[in-house]
């Protein structure tokens, strides 16, 4: 850990700030040893786009439901993958097939395959 000497000084303009930090090091003025995890949980996360085939009379099944909670079915798909999902992940944590810090955060990639997640144990 090494001891930050220097200060971050006051700027009259945002292109001064800009100008200062193109040519300065944060680690000079701040010690990241000493940050902490931040979430911030109102931003828009990020998606990709993916083709997926559905049989049509489940289609029309989810599309009925969306219009009855007035909200556009990709929206509900997205809601109830969620939900599984989650579902599914805290079964396999309460199992102990997959480790994470709680029942809903684990690893940022990590992996598992089908026979670990329904598998008993």
């Amino acid at each position: 850990m090494k001891t930050i000497k220097k200060k971050i000084p006051k700027f009259k303009t945002v292109d001064d700030e800009i100008d200062f930090w193109d040519k300065n090091d944060t680690t000079d003025f701040y010690d990241f040893g000493k940050a902490q995890s931040v979430r911030f949980s109102n931003l828009k996360p990020s998606t990709k786009m993916i083709s997926l085939r559905l049989p049509v009379s489940l289609l029309e099944r989810l599309k009925t439901l969306a219009n009855k909670n007035d909200i556009p079915y990709q929206s509900l798909i997205k809601i109830l993958l969620s939900e599984k999902v989650n579902e599914e992940l805290k079964k396999v944590y309460e199992l102990g097939i997959l480790k994470g810090k709680s029942k809903v955060s684990f690893a940022k990639n990590f992996k598992i395959t089908t026979d670990e997640l329904f598998s008993k144990k």
